[in-house]
């Protein structure tokens, strides 16, 4: 189901048959358009004349130019939405062509949120694929104040096919890069001073368009007085209709156009028969009019009629549609017309909204009907209308206007209406604020239980709560790392879902795999996890199905299996590519997830160019198919390409993007970014940032061992072994051996061959430290023979830089299956490079490695000196660049080093 749109917002307003011409300012818009300026700006003060010079040009550039095709969108706060603007702005594009857009709209019915520029890139590409030249025209885009729809529109312009002239119209400048693309030359202005009536065009307006016989004294009078303002003069006009003394009347009124219109608008009422003055003043709340909705407000039933006699009048109103049924006021005279109603009978104001907001109910346009409800300060009604409009507002993502609705209802009244009060604490969940979602799940569980204090809107979102709260129960608890609460809140809701309820169903299964994962529990994530997903294929939801693969591949990987997760992958990109296959058509599903797993695939088979492609695409396909939740991984994948290419700082500072974008309560948090980048300094030999990040995350080699906290106690133990090759600090390596062994028995127990590996590569390390290298080979031959796929890990081993390549020469003599993966992980390394492990790899000179080989020896140093034949204190500037190097200050130190690094 689409969301209804209301049609009057696409309709280019009616040209009116009597109109000024103003060919001074259609040349310029016609220049404009020629030129291949990206936009045409016109901004000036309400009543300048903006929307109708805007649709005469148009009735021009159409009947001029055939190929030339027009898009307009009449913008309104509720537009202040982005997913409603982007609704309404691709309707307007398809009331010429219905196929243009459609990828996008499918993007905005995903159940997931859909970056705003994903959905605007498959816009722009159907727009760029589109013949002929279009203009589209944003009117009234002062009504826009959200800074997020404001983004999108910077992103439109900035991407503009060449084919599109942008137009906007508003009263005030908006919140874009205009000066820049006055620099390029790529904006037209139209302002006040250019819209205002001159004198010749004064007096063809009074004397022929409104029918007035004005001498030039009196048209220059009212010209200075108005200053030229389009609105002040018709005002004028209509209340000099019936006046004698002309001259007198100009002379009563001056000053500022906010004065003037309430003067004039005064003047327009007190000439006209109380039944027009009435309906005006009755009808003046409505943004939008037809004959319907103003007889519920008037009571009567001419309100067509009526609305047919002022625009003959010319009493300010506009025609929307071709058909004459909807019209508007203008909005000047609307203000004015509002401002005398308020003063005359507040508490009327607010039954007429009452009634307006009935009639947009009647009708299914709840949007309407709950600003009339808020504009009446009908709160009870306004809630009611909230609850029947949540399902179509959460399935086509418009949160803003459901946040802004909750924020806008008295605290008291969303508590006493538990579909809201819930719908407010994911919400809260969403933007990070886990310490209020508690509280809202809490009322909306007390009022269930309780006999309602007010009438509840009949809804499924009503029926199916109780699932629903468990299910927010079950993410908050997963968000706070509660994996016991998790799976508690999972089988609830499981126990509380029918055969029918396929996404409720996918949601406790697959919270139930995900807390086996946090748990470690490899193996009952693997046989549970699975259950959601089948769900969610019943449940017809392409787009969490095929996201769902990304987490069930990332379990495969952790089982040992990365083959299983290849296939995952590839499986799931054959059917996105394929269209979507027994899902119905074509859908746009999350296939950069899918590239980005691909690409760590890659990656950790040395396999740089693949998974640098696997980046691009995922980047090109991630503008229009990529999930909130997984958007972090892509600079992770990158970071980690950035790493291997040699450029660290630059991995750094993918991994700070990358922890930006990370939302907690989606996953378990198995790989922290702050340990990957800590990753990194360790290998960077930054020690000391290192062991402050362990300080801040209160981890110790006594912990107990936990599969959420696996990472990071990995992380430590390479931060004990650096500790240990740097400053030879014997107790680090003491831990990292104890850590070790505890970490390896629940990884084994638990299935996780992926963790077994690491661990026992680590221990192989470790024994090798000791000055253990047998048992390290013997420990690194059992690890790799008891894995899986061993062939899947690659920089697994390479990433542990000149200590592994070091053991690993040792190994690539021998016979059997450690030799020959040994062989195979240094090629590897010679073609990718390996990561040294105090930053870049040290570099000796000739002499300097010369020096180094006999300072290993048993020689003194004046016997070294007289071997090199150098002085002593030469061969003490060559031990001190050495030592500098290497980062020690001995000789014994300095050969260990060495040794650890494969420099001897």
């Amino acid at each position: 189901m689409r969301t209804p749109v209301l049609a009057t917002k696409l309709f280019v307003p009616r040209r009116r048959t009597r109109l000024v011409a103003r060919l001074r300012l259609t040349e310029q818009l016609d220049a404009a358009l020629d030129s291949g300026h990206r936009l045409t700006l016109i901004s000036a003060p309400a009543g300048f004349g903006k929307t109708t010079l805007v649709i005469d040009w148009i009735e021009h550039v159409t009947r001029g130019r055939s190929e030339t095709r027009v898009a307009w969108l009449s913008l309104d706060d509720g537009d202040d939405d982005p997913a409603r603007f982007l609704t309404h702005l691709i309707a307007a594009f398809q009331r010429f062509d219905e196929g243009l857009g459609a990828d996008a709209l499918t993007l905005l019915g995903a159940t997931q949120p859909i970056p705003v520029e994903t959905t605007l890139t498959a816009l722009i590409n159907d727009l760029t694929a589109a013949a002929g030249q279009t203009v589209l025209v944003l009117d009234d885009y002062h009504a826009i104040e959200a800074p997020a729809v404001h983004d999108a529109v910077t992103f439109f312009v900035d991407h503009l096919p060449a084919q599109l002239h942008l137009l906007i119209v508003s009263r005030s400048d908006p919140p874009l890069p205009l000066a820049r693309l006055r620099t390029r030359s790529e904006l037209t202005e139209l302002r006040a001073s250019d819209l205002r009536f001159n004198h010749d065009e004064a007096e063809d307006f009074l004397n022929q368009v409104m029918g007035l016989s004005l001498s030039v004294g009196d048209i220059s009078a009212l010209e200075t007085r108005t200053e030229g303002w389009v609105a002040g003069l018709q005002l004028a006009a209509l209340s000099l209709r019936n006046l004698d003394d002309v001259s007198a009347f100009i002379d009563a009124f001056t000053g500022s156009n906010r004065f003037v219109l309430d003067y004039l608008v005064e003047e327009v009422l007190g000439h006209q028969p109380e039944q027009v003055r009435s309906f005006l003043l009755q009808t003046a709340l409505l943004e939008r009019l037809t004959g319907p909705l103003c007889d519920a407000l008037t009571g009567g039933t001419d309100g067509s009629r009526m609305l047919e006699h002022l625009e003959r009048a010319n009493l300010f109103v506009v025609p929307l549609d071709d058909r004459r049924q909807w019209y508007r006021y203008h909005h000047l005279f609307a203000d004015g017309l509002r401002v005398r109603m308020l003063a005359e009978d507040r508490e009327r104001v607010r039954t007429l909204h009452q009634a307006a907001s009935v009639w947009y109910e009647q009708h299914n346009l709840l949007e309407d009907a709950i600003r009339h409800a808020f504009a009446a300060s009908d709160y009870d009604r306004a809630g009611q209308l909230i609850e029947l409009a949540v399902p179509e507002i959460r399935r086509t993502r418009q949160d803003a206007s459901l946040l802004g609705w909750l924020k806008a209802l008295p605290d008291q009244e969303v508590r006493r209406r538990p579909v809201l009060s819930v719908f407010y604490g994911w919400m809260l969940m969403v933007s990070g604020d886990l310490d209020g979602v508690e509280a809202r799940l809490d009322d909306a569980e007390r009022e269930l239980a309780g006999t309602p204090s007010v009438t509840w809107a009949d809804t499924d979102e009503l029926r199916t709560l109780p699932m629903t709260i468990a299910t927010y129960r079950a993410s908050l608890a997963q968000a706070r790392g509660d994996v016991a609460g998790t799976t508690h809140h999972a089988r609830r809701v499981l126990e509380l879902a029918g055969p029918e309820d396929h996404l409720a169903r996918s949601a406790g299964a697959g919270f139930l795999g995900l807390a086996a994962w946090a748990q470690g529990d490899v193996q009952t994530a693997l046989q549970t996890f699975p259950q959601a997903v089948t769900s969610l294929h019943a449940a017809r939801n392409p787009v969490e199905e095929l996201s769902s693969t990304v987490v069930l591949a990332e379990m495969w990987i952790a089982a040992g299996r990365p083959s299983r997760a290849r296939w995952l992958y590839e499986d799931a990109l054959k059917l996105a590519n394929a269209g979507g296959g027994e899902r119905g058509g074509p859908v746009p599903v999350p296939t950069a997830g899918l590239h980005i797993g691909l690409a760590e695939l890659d990656r950790e088979v040395a396999n740089l160019d693949s998974a640098t492609r696997h980046l691009d695409t995922a980047k090109a396909v991630g503008e229009r198919a990529s999930v909130a939740e997984h958007r972090y991984r892509w600079f992770v994948a990158a970071a980690h390409v950035q790493e291997d290419g040699g450029d660290p700082d630059g991995a750094i500072r993918l991994l700070d993007q990358a922890e930006r974008l990370y939302l907690r309560g989606f996953f378990p948090d198995v790989h922290p970014i702050a340990a990957m980048r800590t990753r990194l300094r360790i290998a960077q030999g930054d020690l000391a940032s290192a062991a402050n990040w362990a300080s801040d995350r209160g981890l110790s080699a006594t912990d107990d061992p936990s599969y959420l906290r696996e990472f990071d106690h990995l992380t430590l133990v390479r931060l004990f072994l650096a500790q240990y090759r740097t400053h030879n600090h014997a107790s680090a390596l003491d831990d990292a051996v104890a850590l070790l062994d505890r970490l390896h028995e629940p990884a084994h127990a638990s299935g996780r061959e992926g963790s077994v590996l690491e661990i026992r590569m680590l221990q192989a390390l470790a024994h090798d430290a000791q000055g253990h290298r047998p048992l390290a080979l013997e420990m690194l031959d059992q690890a790799l023979a008891a894995a899986p796929e061993p062939e899947g890990f690659v920089r697994l081993f390479l990433d542990e830089g000149i200590p592994m390549i070091s053991l690993l020469r040792s190994a690539q003599a021998g016979a059997g299956f450690l030799g020959g993966h040994a062989r195979r992980l240094l090629a590897a390394g010679a073609m990718t490079g390996a990561r040294p492990m105090t930053g870049a790899q040290v570099t000796l000179s000739e002499r300097e490695q010369q020096v180094l080989g006999l300072l290993a020896s048993e020689l003194s140093g004046p016997e070294i000196a007289r071997q090199l034949f150098v002085s002593i204190n030469t061969l003490r500037t060559h031990t001190k660049h050495i030592f500098a190097k290497l980062n020690v200050t001995s000789r014994p130190d300095a050969v260990r080093r060495a040794r650890n690094d494969g420099l001897l």
